[in-house]
């Protein structure tokens, strides 16, 4: 996967910052291009080689998308990567903590860019000093109007 014009990451230094966000404007991060090669690892990694992932003549002619599609999961997998680049956290360590509520609502076709919108649901605070945020999360496909994926991802962190 190769990404866009870099967009500089949002640093947020506590949970104070993190607080502040609630109800703000979401985050946006930069576009990421999905490859064949990126959908071809996923496959690998995973063991789901189906043909309207990985063979991309046979996806052409057969699937109703017209071309090879991105896996689900690895469309999901993108979410904390974006992030990452969006937001810097100076934090002691951050954890993935799950999902709520996912859905896949548009197929990625090889070759589409996606970025993602962050914005901040809440934040909790959890044992041990950190804070758990809910961000409602929104994949959006380049020249559609229709996002990929909509999601709750939750995510701990430890300041």
């Amino acid at each position: 996967m190769t990404g866009g014009n870099a967009v500089a990451a949002v640093t947020f230094g506590d949970a104070a910052a993190l607080r502040a966000l609630i109800g703000a404007e979401p985050l946006v991060s930069d576009w990421l291009t999905v490859d064949q090669a990126s959908v071809d690892r996923f496959a690998e990694a995973t063991g789901d080689h189906q043909w309207i992932h990985v063979d991309p003549e046979r996806a052409r002619r057969e699937s109703p998308f017209g071309g090879p599609v991105a896996h689900g999961f690895m469309t999901l997998s993108l979410i904390p990567a974006l992030l990452g680049k969006t937001v810097a956290l100076k934090q002691r360590m951050g954890v993935n903590y799950g999902l709520n509520r996912v859905r896949f609502t548009s197929p990625v076709l090889v070759g589409s860019q996606l970025r993602a919108r962050f914005a901040v649901e809440s934040v909790t605070d959890v044992d041990n000093g950190g804070v758990q945020v809910e961000w409602s999360v929104t994949l959006e496909r380049q020249g559609s109007e229709r996002p990929v994926c909509v999601a709750e991802f939750i995510t701990r962190h430890y300041f």
